[in-house]
């Protein structure tokens, strides 16, 4: 029996979003299970190259069909991760908001035209399911837990007008035993802090990485009056009271601001109230149950650090975090409901590698790829990439290492990722600068031999492996200082251990690591940068390697170096508008007494303002019709040679913030395919 769960939004790439809460319809994903067992998974992010993305993931769709073989029409149910309910109220709240959009404010009914329109297929309405949201995120974990009977907890920041809930776990069923109000929702509760400290939605993570930097002892006191707890596990917290209190005692940081001693406080107040909060309920509710193994999932379990805690704390025995556990792990939650309702539950057995996406394709495509960039790749074939690799690192390089199917969730898990070598501190601040452009805090994660983990790493009694990235664990003193580059600043770290069983290429390359240093351990971080998803295509590799200052790349067996290259080079290449973005000419003032005419280039997906490009460059992408040879539109310039050449710079600047597309001109159309999937299957 073959189940595709669904998650993420209603619109098209192309298309305007459709703009309903903060916390719903984001992390667009589809996953195929056949007979309980997942075929392929994947988010539409990796396709549509939008983080978070929105729109409806009828690439993902395409890639789970293609993955079986099969067609839409195969498919016996298609499950979608929130209440019908739930979903028809959104749809009623999107056209009250926005009265010129035209859409039946029947959630099935708009789900199942929008596959018949991307698949050319009806779908019969008995095929289609809605499922409860945080059931989703809770039948996600367990199902994939291994465990006989456990406590399960979801908790984000909202869906089904819930926040979460807690429920018990036994055989192949998932009974609710609490739910709580989105108006006690501690997803909302970290997300309405953050803002004061110039972060927003998906920033959460960065927060917790900046909290071990602070004291929260200054704030603990005003965190207090944001939150209750109170008998039997309940907990009430009062949002409506951050934003005032925060704005009288503390000075808010802009986006961009540099921080202060007081916003690190701040972080680590949040992150200890947070943790208080969900401690107490959880202590009452292993006594309550009896339960002595832990699930959880929802986008507040990608706290490592609180999960870090529970792990530490000897509460449970054991506890299993769903790696995918934001709205796209939902998709794989959806699937399996429906998938057991029909007598296929998944098979209990503990999750060890979520390696569902896309894989690169044939040695030869792969080739053809590189030398596709003749004029800005040097490519070597290896018989021992992870020996050369290895070598590389060992000497100081910084590489992308792309291999096989890539990772389901938001953690690069070795097969998409950035690997250094982890002892160097400065490998930290050069990673965060030349390649992330993001703050110089953030740490980096370490992927460790499995079996050299407890040489290194603190890990609780009972704990052998944690291969998903899912728990900041403490290093060992004695390996602090030799481990600068993964160590953070409170002397932990974010551990993925990895098993020779679940990817031995990534195993081997961690092992020739070790035979050149002695350090079975590598940095290990998502091969993307601070303007995009991970990368999962072959050309999405090479994009993001020649727009960031990597050494090296490894793509299959292949060992690939950057070349100086020359006006005529780029001149060879073609440039593309992605689907996504949108450019804009218009007359504005820009002082109390002047006007001028100003060109930028918008992306639809995102609330940010247009980014201002010169009027030679939107002259200049306005000639593209589908795609065009750089060299084809500069010759229709009237620009002497400088001039095109800083064109070149200003377009490839763009590019590295993926507001254009360049890329070799066969190219184009694979990558029009991968945003039309669907219209062509």
């Amino acid at each position: 029996m073959l189940c595709l769960g669904l998650s993420g939004g209603l619109d098209k790439v192309y298309e305007n979003p459709l703009e309903l809460g903060n916390t719903f319809l984001h992390d667009g994903a589809a996953v195929l299970v056949r007979n309980g067992r997942v075929i392929a998974a994947v988010e539409e992010e990796r396709f549509n190259r939008i983080k978070h993305s929105n729109k409806f993931p009828s690439s993902s769709i395409q890639y789970c069909l293609s993955a079986a073989g099969v067609q839409l029409s195969d498919i016996d149910r298609i499950a979608f991760y929130a209440t019908e309910a739930y979903s028809n109220a959104m749809l009623e709240r999107l056209v009250i908001s926005n009265p010129d959009v035209s859409i039946p404010l029947d959630a099935k009914l708009l789900l199942r035209k929008m596959l018949e329109q991307e698949f050319g297929t009806e779908v019969d309405a008995s095929r289609v399911s809605f499922v409860s949201h945080h059931i989703a995120h809770a039948v996600s974990a367990f199902a994939m837990s291994g465990f006989d009977q456990s406590l399960i907890f979801a908790i984000d920041g909202g869906g089904d007008f819930l926040s979460g809930l807690l429920a018990r776990g036994s055989g192949t069923e998932v009974t609710q035993v609490e739910t709580f109000p989105e108006s006690n929702s501690l997803g909302l509760f970290y997300l309405e802090t953050i803002r004061y400290l110039g972060y927003g939605l998906f920033d959460e993570y960065k927060v917790m990485g900046l909290a071990p930097y602070g004291d929260p002892a200054p704030h603990r006191e005003l965190f207090k009056q944001f939150y209750e707890l109170s008998d039997n596990g309940r907990y009430r917290v009062h949002l409506d009271r951050i934003g005032p209190t925060l704005l009288r005692n503390i000075e808010v940081r802009r986006k961009g601001m540099p921080f202060t001693q007081q916003h690190r406080d701040v972080s680590a107040s949040l992150q200890e109230a947070l943790e208080r909060i969900v401690f107490h309920i959880l202590r009452h509710h292993r006594g309550a149950t009896g339960m002595k193994r832990l699930c959880l999932a929802g986008g507040v379990a990608h706290n490592c650090t609180l999960n870090g805690k529970l792990l530490y704390s000897g509460l449970f025995e054991d506890i299993f975090v769903q790696p995918a556990s934001h709205d796209a792990g939902c998709a794989l939650g959806a699937a399996l409901m429906i998938s057991n309702e029909f007598g296929r539950p998944a098979p209990r057995e503990r999750l060890q590698e979520v390696y569902w996406g896309p894989d690169l394709g044939s040695d030869r495509t792969v080739e053809q790829e590189l030398n596709a960039w003749a004029g800005h790749l040097d490519v070597e074939r290896s018989d021992n990439v992870a020996r050369s690799a290895a070598d590389w690192m060992a000497n100081g390089a910084v590489i992308g290492w792309v291999q096989g199917r890539s990772e389901f969730g938001p953690r690069a898990l070795g097969n998409r990722s950035i690997l250094a070598d982890p002892r160097p501190a400065a490998n930290k601040d050069r990673i965060n600068a030349m390649v992330k452009k993001r703050e110089g805090y953030r740490p980096f994660a370490p992927s460790v031999l499995e079996e050299d983990a407890r040489e290194f790493f603190d890990l609780p009694d009972g704990t052998h492996e944690l291969p998903f990235m899912n728990f900041v664990v403490r290093v060992h003193r004695a390996k602090r200082d030799l481990l600068s580059a993964i160590t953070h600043v409170d002397g932990t770290a974010r551990l993925q251990t990895v098993s020779r069983k679940a990817n031995p290429a990534y195993w081997e390359l961690i092992s020739e690591f070790k035979k050149r240093t002695g350090i079975p351990v590598l940095l290990n971080t998502s091969f993307n940068n601070n303007a995009e998803p991970i990368v999962d295509s072959v050309a999405d590799a090479i994009a993001t390697f020649l727009t960031t200052d990597l050494d090296g790349l490894v793509v299959g067996p292949f060992l690939v170096k950057k070349r100086a290259t020359t006006l005529k080079d780029w001149s060879s290449l073609a440039v593309s508008l992605p689907a996504y973005a949108s450019l804009h000419r218009v007359r504005a003032y820009t002082a109390r007494d002047r006007q001028e005419t100003l060109c930028g280039i918008r992306v639809s997906s995102s609330s940010r303002g247009a980014v201002r490009i010169s009027h030679d460059l939107f002259d200049l992408l306005m000639g593209i019709e589908g795609e065009a040879l750089l060299g084809d539109l500069l010759e229709k310039t009237t620009l002497d040679q400088a001039r095109r050449e800083v064109l070149v710079k200003e377009l490839r600047e763009l590019w590295e913030l993926r507001l254009v597309r360049v890329h070799p001109p066969y190219a184009a159309r694979v990558h029009r395919d991968r945003d039309q999937m669907p219209d062509e299957a």
